[in-house]
């Protein structure tokens, strides 16, 4: 009998429980899932063991935006490789442009589609298991 690998860990991050509850039904069944209601808290469960595979980031939050948590994250050592996902309301190309080139691998805009955030989760996890980490 093989053994299953453990599931992804995916990092929800959003001020909005309501927004965090939509994406944890959608992922739970397949992924561990993990939330954050702010950023702070964000960066500190990211460092956690075990790493998350993916973290999906609402860029509109208060104090730490999601701007501020992927430089952080992206600037330390133990979070630099983790897959970071923009999922916010900002639509317009030039959000996604300037998301882009800070080093998101991918941007979900609001209302999301569920079968969107799974195809995209699921592409970037399963990177994951073909690099081997």
């Amino acid at each position: 009998m093989e053994s299953k690998p453990p599931k992804a860990r995916i990092l929800i991050v959003d001020d909005e429980p309501g927004n965090i509850t939509i994406l944890r039904e959608i992922l739970q069944s397949r992924y561990t899932v993990l939330a954050a209601t702010t950023g702070q808290n964000a960066v500190s469960l990211a460092a956690s063991n075990p790493l998350p595979d993916l973290i999906l980031l609402d860029i509109k939050m208060p104090k730490m935006d999601g701007y501020d948590v992927l430089k952080t994250l992206k600037t330390s050592q133990r979070t630099r490789n983790i897959k970071i996902v923009f999922v916010t309301a900002k639509d317009a190309i030039e959000d996604k442009m300037t998301a882009y080139q800070k080093g998101v691998e991918d941007y979900i805009t609001k209302p999301i589609d569920p079968d969107f955030v799974l195809k995209t989760v699921e592409r970037l996890t399963n990177k994951r298991s073909e690099t081997g980490g």
